[in-house]
């Protein structure tokens, strides 16, 4: 067991955490980031983003959290490839299970992220970030006039594919049942969209166009005929939800019916010396800038608690 006691540990290592340890390095924290078993976040899946402020010509996703782990590494972040196994907050200092050693915080930042869910296909899982995407309003600029995919049934597949009606030609709604979980609003909004079409009944068998490393089409299933079909399309979102990475934290802090962190003021949590950023605790608006300037709040928030308790 490490007998040194930190003043803050970071978990997770996307925009929200790698802002956060930006800001507690240069406030001589010397925050340590635990990078988790998504390093870079959901970033670390994207090609081109062209929506991050200071970018003009867009930078890729995994380019840019290099240059922010980078940034803070040069401000005194320590990065350790670690994934918390458990957490005990009843104690103080903190204690966090890394499984081989323990690590021991006054102040703890969660910004662990939420990972998309994926219909798990090999051939969905090679082409992440060459037209198959969990993110229309990061990805759906790129397929102006093209015909594109949404894979989902609720609200969310609904919002998707009203946005993306924006840029591209024809939007084709997936969906394994019959009924949808959408509210009846956003389903009657969806369907009277011209550019909108619907196929029920029907699960997604193969993302094509591995080879050429670019989506080309997808091969369709009728769940009631078993009638296997093609779709040309040229990118697919899915919309299927996201898992909040906070499981670990279930009966120490508060979470939603869906797992996600609860927040007040921005990044507290019940607990106090823990704090919430990003991802985890956003399910509205998943963006990285958003998710950077939760982290910004978090450090800040930890600087100023750790004044206060004479740390």
């Amino acid at each position: 067991m490490s007998q040194t006691i930190r003043d803050t540990v970071i978990l997770g290592s996307g925009c929200a955490g790698l802002t956060a340890a930006i800001y507690a390095a240069r406030a001589n924290l010397k925050p340590l980031v635990l990078e988790g078993h998504e390093p870079g976040g959901q970033l670390s899946l994207t090609t081109l983003v062209e929506n991050f402020p200071g970018w003009a010509e867009g930078i890729q996703g995994p380019q840019l959290i290099e240059n922010m782990k980078q940034q803070a590494a040069r401000f005194g972040a320590e990065f350790q490839m670690a994934h918390l196994v458990s957490v005990d907050l009843s104690r103080r200092p903190f204690v966090l299970n890394l499984g081989q050693e323990e690590v021991r915080t006054h102040t703890l930042t969660i910004a662990s992220g939420a990972s998309a869910r994926w219909l798990g296909l090999p051939s969905e899982q090679a082409l992440i970030g060459h037209g198959v995407s969990s993110c229309a309003t990061c990805d759906g600029f790129f397929f102006k006039g093209k015909e594109i995919a949404v894979i989902g049934g609720g609200d969310s597949a609904m919002e998707e594919a009203l946005f993306l009606t924006r840029f591209a030609s024809k939007v084709t709604v997936i969906h394994r049942r019959e009924h949808f979980r959408a509210s009846k609003i956003m389903l009657e909004r969806t369907m009277a969209h011209p550019t909108v079409q619907f196929l029920t009944n029907t699960g997604v068998e193969e993302v094509l166009g591995v080879e050429e490393k670019e989506v080309r089409g997808l091969r369709l299933l009728n769940t009631l005929t078993g009638q296997e079909t093609m779709l040309p399309v040229s990118g697919v979102f899915l919309a299927i939800g996201h898992t909040p990475n906070a499981s670990m934290f279930a009966g120490q802090i508060d979470l939603d019916q869906d797992g996600y962190v609860l927040t007040h003021d921005n990044v507290f949590t019940r607990a106090p010396g823990v704090f919430a950023c990003g991802d985890v605790q956003d399910r509205r608006y998943r963006q990285a800038i958003t998710a950077a300037g939760s982290g910004c709040m978090a450090a800040l928030e930890v600087e100023k608690y750790l004044d206060e308790h004479n740390r």
